[in-house]
């Protein structure tokens, strides 16, 4: 793939310490996460269509602790583009760090971040969470009601296929309904898969996460979507990775595993 062929891009919204209290504090992208936590990076992807503007998840919002919406807005300007421009928004799963950036209270309500997007979850997760008595918090609460009572929000079923160029199948594993999404133009293709498969580092990996919904589905779909991406040629989005959130699977060996071939998304100055 050359560089001026890549039409999917990181929007990286920076790098954070995250421990018991699922506080999502910020760190240089270099640094270890305190003793005991978590260091996890965020990436919603832009993806720029023939016709649409698609975001692969939307990143923390306001829910970080020195974090807001405008962090994507900057990063969308920086390739010509505004929050009016998205057309799009498919989510791989409904945790906050994933979807925190569809609405925001700079203003002191709650906005829509993307006012003419078309906002596409699972249909079976989104009602699995408006049926919790509460969505992580009160604020949260708020804000997923929020978005079920103001944004254009269109119900994906387990395997589905709303555009030409993308396509949904549900992986399950991190979270009950976890979805992989699928973009492939005939020219350009890939695939992410939120926290199942979200950095370079899983690739060759077989392990279970504590915080998987479900550990084992999540190390066998793992090994499915490696194998995909790699004999489809899919581009994989690593959601959570610190350096290199675009890369490609360029051969196999049995004992090493995966060849990894990092692919760089050039911001315009």
């Amino acid at each position: 793939m050359k560089e001026n062929d890549i039409i999917c891009h990181p929007l990286y919204e920076g790098t954070f310490s995250v421990g018991l209290d699922k506080k999502f504090n910020r760190i240089d992208r270099d640094d270890p996460p305190a003793k005991g936590a978590l260091k996890i990076s965020l990436n919603p992807f832009l993806i720029t269509g023939q016709n649409r503007n698609y975001l692969f998840d939307v990143g923390i919002g306001d829910f970080g602790e020195d974090t807001n919406t405008d962090t994507i807005k900057e990063n969308l300007a920086k390739f010509g583009l505004t929050e009016y421009d998205i057309t799009d928004i498919f989510a791989s799963h409904l945790h906050y760090d994933h979807i925190g950036g569809l609405a925001g209270k700079g203003s002191g309500y709650w906005e829509l971040t993307f006012p003419e997007a078309k906002l596409w979850v699972s249909g079976n997760g989104w009602q699995k969470v408006l049926n919790q008595d509460e969505y992580y918090d009160e604020e949260k609460s708020e804000f997923i009601h929020f978005l079920d009572a103001k944004a254009d929000i269109e119900f994906l079923e387990d395997t589905d296929h709303p555009y030409d160029d993308v396509s949904i199948n549900k992986i399950g594993g991190h979270t009950e309904f976890s979805q992989v999404l699928l973009y492939d133009d005939g020219e350009h293709k890939y695939l992410m898969a939120g926290d199942v498969l979200a950095t370079r580092g899983e690739v060759n990996r077989n392990f279970a996460a504590k915080y998987d919904f479900d550990a084992k589905e999540s190390m066998k779909m793992r090994k499915e979507l490696t194998r995909k991406a790699y004999e489809e040629d899919f581009t994989i989005l690593g959601y959570h990775d610190s350096h290199h959130p675009l890369f490609q699977l360029t051969d196999h060996d049995k004992e090493k595993g995966y060849s990894i071939k990092n692919i760089d998304s050039n911001v315009p100055a």
